[in-house]
């Protein structure tokens, strides 16, 4: 047992001793927050790869939104609202829209969503043509971005290639004939812009990878895109003239054209992001939408009606109502190069019966084709008897000779390009 002054006389030696220990704990403490630091930072949520996403603004409400025309033949399933401004809703063909009674918006049995147009009620026509405009300015922006990280890339052909987040331009057209990889985290960011054409072969695939979303896929085409048969395309296309899906093409993401979009028995789904709570300028018609289920109740009791609408099938002879003449909107039409302009075409019923539903095809010769584009190619009249067709100037100076038909009518517009 330690006497009293033993203990007084090691003393300084348990005083260091305790040192020391509390020295190697507090450095253990020390080198375990370090490399809990270490495993936070590396761990925790990265920024996102790649330039800055394109904001749509009000545009990013939309599916599909275009300035002159929007058509499709087929049966085609779209799951989004569509928009069309400064056109009227003419110029929406093949359909087979329903106005629904606020007059704000209508429906169509392809659409999954609402439609809308120019002419349509308050407060539809202000709030389209500031979609426009965002749309426009989406565009603007996507192009100024400066300092890219890939020019020129593979003279244009990206066929084959896996793309990593980034600016990527080129001053030419960009092709994609069998498939192409975008491969890059979900909040990763991609832009391409496209001095000419975006063309997407038959059967080409836009493979996402690694979690990329359709949403940060920017592809700002100055000419026009095309999406070849059977393609399955992804991303936000920002076109400053036409967008054309060819037959059982297949998109996620979002059209947004300049000019004009045309389908055929395609499907588009609109591609999620952070804007598309905006969307609903016109989800206050939608309370109304709900009363409309309450009319379901009214059916029932008159089903007896129903029968009445079988009258209405024996409007059937609709279909047989012999056309007697065609008449077109303009004769003549006077385009810049890279401008376009609209024609109506009516078809007058002989006797009181209605045009609706017939077809009006576009032929244009081999000289004409070098100086404008139609769109669409071919298109349903309406219940006025009428279709819209968009004309765009090519980059060459004459004049091109358009004609419609109908069966063995035929009414033709000539078309003056100027510089």
């Amino acid at each position: 047992m330690k006497t009293k002054d033993a203990y007084k006389q090691n003393r300084p030696t348990n005083l260091m001793m305790k040192k020391e220990r509390d020295m190697r704990i507090f450095n253990k403490m020390w080198v375990i927050a370090l490399l809990l630091f270490v495993w936070s930072f590396t761990t925790g949520t990265t920024e996102a790869a790649g330039p800055q996403a394109v904001s749509l603004g009000t545009s990013g409400n939309f599916v599909i939104l275009a300035k002159t025309s929007i058509s499709t033949t087929g049966t085609t399933a779209v799951v989004g609202d569509i928009g069309l401004s400064p056109a009227a809703a003419t110029f929406i063909t093949g359909f087979g829209l329903t106005m629904d009674s606020t007059n704000v918006f209508a429906t169509s049995p392809l659409v999954t969503g609402r439609v809308y147009a120019a002419d349509y009620a308050d407060p539809t026509p202000a709030s389209l043509t500031t979609a426009i405009s965002d749309m426009e300015t989406a565009f603007t922006d996507a192009a100024g971005r400066t300092l890219p990280d890939f020019t020129e890339l593979g003279a244009g052909d990206i066929s084959g290639m896996t793309l990593v987040p980034g600016l990527y331009k080129w001053g030419t057209g960009v092709s994609i004939t069998s498939g192409v990889t975008l491969s890059g985290g979900a909040n990763d960011v991609w832009i391409f812009q496209i001095a000419g054409d975006l063309t997407v072969s038959n059967g080409a695939i836009v493979t996402l990878s690694g979690g990329a979303q359709a949403s940060n896929i920017f592809w700002q085409v100055a000419g026009e895109t095309t999406l070849g048969t059977t393609s399955d395309f992804k991303g936000i296309i920002l076109c400053q003239t036409l967008i054309a899906l060819n037959t059982g093409a297949v998109m996620n993401g979002r059209a947004l054209a300049q000019t004009a979009v045309t389908l055929d028995t395609n499907s588009i789904t609109e591609a999620t992001s952070s804007t598309t709570p905006t969307p609903t300028p016109g989800v206050t018609p939608t309370p109304q939408a709900t009363p409309t289920a309450s009319a379901t109740p009214t059916p029932t009791p008159g089903v007896t009606p129903t029968p009445q609408v079988t009258p209405t099938t024996s409007a059937t002879p609709t279909p047989a109502c012999a056309v007697k003449s065609m008449s077109i909107s303009q004769k003549k039409l006077s385009l810049k190069m890279g401008k376009c302009g609209n024609v109506i075409v009516t078809l007058e019923p002989d006797g009181n019966c209605s045009t609706e539903g017939k077809t009006i095809t576009v032929k244009l010769s081999t000289a004409s084709k070098k100086r404008v584009t139609i769109s669409p190619e071919s298109g349903q009249t309406n219940s006025d008897g009428k279709v819209g067709f968009s004309i765009t100037a090519l980059n060459k100076p004459g004049n091109a000779k358009v004609t419609f038909v109908y069966e063995d009518i035929k009414k033709f517009v000539i078309v003056k390009i100027r510089k």
